[in-house]
């Protein structure tokens, strides 16, 4: 493939030198996909040869010359693989998506004989044995510690024909991992479901119901509704459609991706990545996969996360249980003649939320305007608690229309970072809600952040404002949280620069920016109703917290299924992976040996299309529980504190957002709460308290 590409010249290709916009963004308006092949393959092949002058430098090896060395290499395979795996995330095409296919293997390989350099390893190590003697301290001790530990992680330490096989495993791995990640987006696509008349969409807005009729004129379907699927189990719709018909439809559709037969089932490649990762934690010295994912993040070992999940099944199955009955009843008494079924759970449920809080979410939306939300919301947020603010940049380029720049400035008035804020779903973007970075903060490269938040919000139909529903207001916050992680980041090397923490670690700041969403001197700044200005009325901001422990059994029941079935499949040994027609037993049993098999509480995802845990949640989807201990814990600090004040803005950023993994994540928790976290708080905000 890669001799039948055209000629791009140096002067022609934008990834041969830096970026000339502001911070480094990258720019997008020069950037054509027969771009990235001639810069991919430059920059291995210059990062190899910066490798091997440290490697084979004739120089006894230093801190500087040998760490330091390293953390200078590789800059323009790293800033085009940035805007690559954006791209290919937010808005691909079949020209990238063949390019993924084609170098995932190679981006794997190029790696590995990084990692897996014995003469490299040697300096490493030689300065990792000298530390003391050296007087290293802080950032820089901790550089030579993580390079050690990641390299040895890596097979650094493993005789040559171990090595060998890691090779061809990672190699496997990376070429499997990027065809479920393709399978699922064409899927998704592919499987929205088309509905025939406006009759059976009784019970959405008129604002969807074009919205429906718009995508499916997009898809050359005039005259005919068409409802497209995020990538949970749970779809949005259901909490709607009065038809149950339709309601089932939708479900099922949802729930039998990756797994219908045909080019798009997911099983096989599902059962072949993990008996590879099994067998490449075995040859690494690891019982599993999950035990070698955890050793590096902060729950340690497979043990500590497993009586994490298993203590709280039994409340949160409780709590379901009980609000399963509620729905019962609920349908009993309308005469309805029929079993609770999953894809009843979200209609009837809002009925109920209804019908106890007075509270409609269609009531919510119109307060919930998409700019407002961002701009008197998110930002005025920052604003008040970090000084922090927002100049819009409608001159830079953008991938896509929809793609908005913002200057972030910091409180001396300084250029802090660049922010883009990409909020709508389309057919060329991969589902779900992420933070990533285009170029990340370093003192040793002089760079500041550029940094993006890609939400799915579905696109209303032109001259129709997009308003949300409160659980995608949330979302907001929590994914500037990470913004937040990434933008405050300030720290010597690119190795510790933002969000590179563990994973059990990294949700933990855009959990706690959550907070702010139902903050009293927050709601009213952005919840204003779109034509008339009128702010949310008490009452209703009320109603809206007094449900926050609403459907708790439910949505916790269905994360923690997802969580469980994630670490069984990860602690297996590779012999006992099951096989693509034995998957979906597996899961099942799984889900009953744990006591979380609720027939109406599917998981949050089947393993066809867990996404997650093949986007770097693998034995790690855990997390979000983990995190939320923490965050838990660091609302009631700051609920305790004053809340909203620039004092603890000032000092979560010092302790804590500032040094991203420039030191231990639990001794930054630690020096930011003065303790360690306790999970109380978690357990009262979830309602899993009651026995």
């Amino acid at each position: 493939m890669a001799n039948d590409r055209p000629a791009v010249s140096e002067s022609g290709n934008p990834f041969f030198a830096a970026s000339d916009l502001p911070l480094g963004m990258p720019a997008f308006d020069r950037i054509r996909n027969e771009h990235f092949a001639p810069a991919f393959e430059r920059g291995m092949a210059e990062e190899l040869a910066e490798v091997e002058r440290i490697a084979q430098s004739s120089e006894p090896p230093t801190f500087e010359n040998t760490l330091v060395a390293l953390e200078r290499s590789g800059r323009l395979l790293r800033r085009t693989r940035a805007v690559f795996n954006n791209l290919t995330s937010a808005h691909t095409n079949d020209t990238l998506e063949a390019l993924r296919t084609e170098f995932a293997p190679r981006f794997s390989e190029h790696g590995d004989r990084i990692r897996l350099d014995p003469d490299l390893f040697a300096r490493i190590e030689s300065v990792h044995e000298r530390v003391d003697e050296l007087g290293l301290t802080g950032e820089d001790r901790r550089l030579v510690e993580r390079y050690r530990t990641d390299f040895v992680r890596s097979g650094a330490m493993l005789s040559e024909g171990d090595k060998e096989r890691l090779r061809a495993l990672n190699s496997e791995i990376a070429e499997l991992s990027t065809r479920f990640t393709q399978n699922v987006l064409s899927e998704v696509n592919d499987m929205a479901v088309v509905v025939d008349s406006i009759e059976q969409l009784r019970g959405l807005s008129e604002q969807e119901i074009a919205a429906a009729a718009n995508a499916a004129e997009e898809r050359g379907l005039p005259g005919r509704y068409l409802l497209p699927l995020l990538n949970t189990s749970g779809q949005p719709v259901l909490a709607k459609l009065e038809n149950r018909a339709l309601r089932r439809r939708v479900h099922e559709a949802s729930l039998t991706r990756g797994m219908r037969g045909g080019e798009y089932d997911n099983r096989d490649v599902v059962s072949r990545v993990m008996r590879l990762r099994a067998e490449r934690a075995r040859l690494l010295g690891y019982a599993n996969h999950a035990e070698w994912v955890l050793e590096d993040e902060t729950a340690r070992t497979p043990e500590a996360v497993n009586d994490l999940l298993a203590s709280l099944v039994g409340p949160s199955v409780r709590n379901a249980q009980r609000e399963a009955a509620r729905l019962q009843e609920m349908i009993d008494a309308e005469g309805g003649d029929f079993e609770l079924a999953p894809w009843d759970w979200a209609y009837y449920s809002e009925k109920l939320r209804r019908a106890e809080f007075a509270y409609d979410e269609s009531q919510l939306r119109p307060y919930f305007e998409l700019d407002a939300v961002i701009q008197r919301g998110v930002f005025f947020a920052a604003t008040q608690l970090y000084g922090i603010t927002f100049r819009e940049r409608t001159d830079l380029p953008t991938y896509h229309p929809d793609v908005r720049v913002f200057e972030v400035h910091d409180v001396d008035g300084e250029l802090l970072a660049i922010f883009l804020g990409d909020y709508y779903a389309r057919p060329s973007k991969r589902g779900g809600a992420w933070a990533s970075s285009y170029v990340a903060q370093s003192h040793l490269l002089d760079e500041k952040p550029v940094v993006a938040n890609h939400i799915n919000i579905p696109k209303p139909v032109p001259g129709d404002p997009t308003l949300l529903t409160f659980d995608e207001v949330g979302t907001i916050f929590h994914e500037f949280g990470h913004a937040l992680h990434a933008m405050f980041s300030d720290v010597e090397y690119p190795r510790f620069a933002g969000t590179s923490v563990p994973r059990d670690f990294v949700e933990f700041p855009s959990q706690v920016n959550e907070m702010w969403a139902t903050w009293p001197e927050v709601v009213p700044s952005y919840a204003v109703h779109h034509e008339t200005g009128e702010a949310m009325p008490a009452e209703l901001v009320e109603r809206v917290l007094a449900i926050e422990t609403f459907n708790q059994g439910f949505a916790t029941t269905e994360y923690l299924a997802a969580a469980i079935i994630d670490q069984a499949v990860h602690q297996l040994a590779p012999e006992d992976v099951p096989s693509a027609e034995q998957l979906m037993s597996f899961e099942a049993d799984v889900l009953a040996a744990a006591g979380a098999d609720l027939a109406v509480v599917p998981p949050r995802y089947h393993f066809p299309y867990f996404s997650h845990i093949f986007g770097g949640y693998a034995a790690g989807y855990y997390s979000y529980i983990w995190a939320e201990v923490l965050d838990a814990d660091a609302v009631e600090w700051f609920e305790e504190n004053g809340g909203l004040q620039r004092a603890n803005g000032d000092h979560f950023r010092a302790t804590l957002l500032s040094r991203g993994g420039s030191a231990d994540h639990m001794a930054l928790y630690r020096e930011f709460r003065g303790r360690d976290p306790r999970v109380e708080p978690l357990l009262e905000r979830r309602g899993l308290t009651a026995r």
